[in-house]
């Protein structure tokens, strides 16, 4: 092995792999997700709907009035109560975050994370932009 390869702490415990599927039931498993209509609803009392898409699924589909674009790889540092790169809205650990990506699937994990950080109301859209758009709720070009 060459000595400049990074080797795990050797108290560390060894990871074992998972699959994708069973990370996902084990994130989706600790919170309840909502449907487009429940956060279409808690987002008009004040809950922040934040969409996790990249640029061009928002260019290709549409964006939803009002949600917070937040890309995947930036949603922690904004989230963090206590970071430096924290949003505004990103106004404490009982804040209400309700995260969407493109079909329910990388939110899920997104949420976790953000429970990880101790957002303890965070969940995710089921279905996510594909089921509001589906639901005929508001949408931008």
């Amino acid at each position: 092995m060459h000595p400049d390869t990074p080797q795990p702490h050797p108290d560390a415990p060894q990871p074992r792999p998972t699959r994708v599927d069973s990370l996902l039931a084990s994130a989706r498993s600790r919170y309840t997700r909502v449907t487009a209509r429940e956060a279409f609803e808690e987002a008009a009392r004040g809950a922040v709907l934040v969409d996790t898409r990249n640029a061009g699924q928002r260019a290709a589909d549409g964006v939803i009035p009002g949600a917070l674009v937040v890309e995947r790889n930036h949603l922690e540092w904004r989230f963090d109560p206590e970071g430096d790169a924290r949003l505004p809205e990103a106004t404490g650990f009982d804040a209400r975050v309700i995260v969407l990506c493109d079909e329910g699937y990388a939110s899920s994990l997104a949420a976790a994370s953000l429970l990880d950080l101790g957002l303890v109301r965070a969940t995710d859209m089921i279905g996510g932009f594909q089921a509001w758009r589906a639901e005929g709720l508001p949408v931008e070009e």
